[in-house]
C-alpha cells in the first residue's frame, strides 16, 4: 500500500496544507497591504509637508510601523478565513466516511444487514469499513441461522405433537382402544420431546460456557474405550465391527460424564453412516501437549464442502439412505470438547471413503512436554 493511502499521513499533509495555506495568504496580504499603506501614508505626508526630504526619520518609522501593525491584522483575519476554508473542505472529505460507518451501524442496529460500505482510499479507514462490513455479513448469517433454527425446532417438535394428538384424537372419539400399546406410543412421542429439550438446553449452556461441569483427573483413552464398550451391543446388531486400539495414556482434566457423552455422539454418528460389514476403530494418540481420540470409520464418508457445516445445528448430511437424528448430536460434541478448552474436528477423503471424527483436549499440566 502506498504511503500516501495511510490517515495518519493524510492528516499530517492536511496539517501542513491548512498551515501554508495561512501563511501564504497572510505574507500576500501583509505585503501587498503594507506597500499600499505606506506609500499613501507618504503620498500624505509629501502633501502635508510641502517636501517628502523635510520628515524626519522618526516620522517614516512611525508610517511604515502604523501600515504594518494594519497589514498584519488584515492578513491574519484572511489567513484565518483561508485556512478555516481548506480545513472545512479537508474535514468533510475525511468525515464523509466515518459518517458512512455510522449509518451502517445505525442500519445494523435496525437489523439492515444488506448494504455494504464503500471502502474509501484510506488503509485505516478503509480497515474499518471491512470490520463493520464483516459485522453486518456475520449478523445476517447469525440471524438466519437463528431463523432456522426455530424453524427446524418447531419441525422437530411438531411430528411428535401430532401423534400424540391423534392418538388421544382417536381415543376421544372412540376410534381407537386405548390400550397399553396406545400409552407407550404416546409415553415414546413425549420422551423424544425430552429428549429435544434436554439437547437444546445442553447445546445453550455448552455454547454460553455455563455448562455445569465437575472436573477431575481421568484418562481419555480409557473413556474413549469405555464409551465403545457400552455401545458394543448396537454395532454387534448393526453388524459393524468395532475396534479399540490400545493406543497411550491420556491423561487429562475432564467432567467424564460430559466427555462420555461427547464419545457417545461421535461412535452413535459412525454407527448411523457405515453400513454393515463395515469398521469403527478408536484410536488414541498424543500430539504436542494434546490428548487426541480419533474415531474412524469405513463408512458413507463427507463431501469437502460438507465438512464445515456438519457442525451447525440440524444440519444433515444429503444422505437419504440413513437414517435421520435430531441434527445437534455433533454440535453438542463440539460445545463440550470446547469448554473443556479443546475441540471436534471432522475430516474425509470423500463420498464412500470413510471419516475421521478428532476429539482434541489439553494434556494434564504435569504430562505436558
Amino acid at each position: 500500500m502506498s504511503i500516501w493511502r495511510r490517515l495518519r499521513t493524510r492528516l499530517f499533509v492536511s496539517h501542513l496544507l491548512v498551515i501554508a495555506i495561512g501563511g501564504l495568504a497572510m505574507f500576500v496580504v501583509g505585503s501587498v497591504l503594507t506597500r499600499t499603506l505606506f506609500q499613501g501614508r507618504l503620498g500624505r505626508m509629501n502633501r502635508g509637508a510641502g517636501r517628502l526630504n523635510n520628515a524626519t526619520a522618526g516620522e517614516l518609522h512611525a508610517a511604515l510601523g502604523d501600515s504594518l501593525n494594519i497589514a498584519l491584522v488584515v492578513g491574519f483575519a484572511v489567513a484565518v478565513l483561508a485556512a478555516g476554508v481548506v480545513a472545512a473542505f479537508l474535514a468533510r472529505r475525511f468525515i464523509r466516511p466515518i459518517s458512512a460507518v455510522r449509518e451502517a451501524t445505525d442500519r445494523i442496529a435496525r437489523g439492515e444487514y444488506d448494504e455494504e460500505i464503500e471502502l474509501p482510499q484510506e488503509e485505516e479507514l478503509a480497515a474499518l469499513a471491512g470490520d463493520v462490513n464483516t459485522l453486518a455479513r456475520t449478523l445476517s448469517a447469525t440471524e438466519s441461522r437463528r431463523t432456522r433454527l426455530i424453524g427446524e425446532v418447531t419441525h422437530e417438535l411438531r411430528s411428535p405433537i401430532t401423534t400424540i394428538r391423534a392418538l388421544m384424537e382417536g381415543v376421544l372419539d372412540g376410534v381407537t382402544e386405548p390400550t397399553s400399546e396406545l400409552f407407550v406410543a404416546v409415553a415414546d412421542e413425549a420422551s423424544r420431546m425430552q429428549r429435544l429439550a434436554d439437547d437444546l438446553a445442553l447445546l445453550s449452556q455448552a455454547e454460553e460456557g455455563s455448562l455445569p461441569m465437575v472436573l477431575e483427573l481421568a484418562d481419555l483413552r480409557e473413556l474413549g474405550a469405555g464409551a465403545a464398550e457400552r455401545l458394543r451391543l448396537q454395532f454387534d446388531h448393526q453388524q459393524v465391527a468395532l475396534e479399540v486400539e490400545p493406543g497411550v495414556a491420556l491423561p487429562v482434566s475432564v467432567d467424564p460424564l460430559r466427555i462420555g457423552q461427547v464419545f457417545t455422539n461421535l461412535l452413535g454418528n459412525a454407527l448411523i453412516h457405515t453400513p454393515a460389514g463395515g469398521v469403527v476403530a478408536v484410536r488414541s494418540i498424543r500430539e504436542s501437549d494434546m490428548a487426541v481420540v480419533e474415531v474412524l470409520d469405513s463408512g458413507s464418508g463427507i463431501q469437502r464442502d460438507e465438512l464445515d457445516h456438519i457442525f451447525e445445528r440440524f444440519y444433515r448430511l444429503p444422505d437419504s439412505t440413513q437414517p435421520a437424528g435430531r441434527g445437534i448430536g455433533l454440535t453438542i460434541a463440539r460445545s463440550i470438547a470446547r469448554a473443556h478448552g479443546g475441540d471436534v474436528t471432522a475430516d474425509s477423503r470423500g463420498p464412500g471413503q470413510g471419516s475421521t471424527f478428532r476429539i482434541s483436549i489439553p494434556l494434564h499440566e504435569l504430562d505436558r512436554g
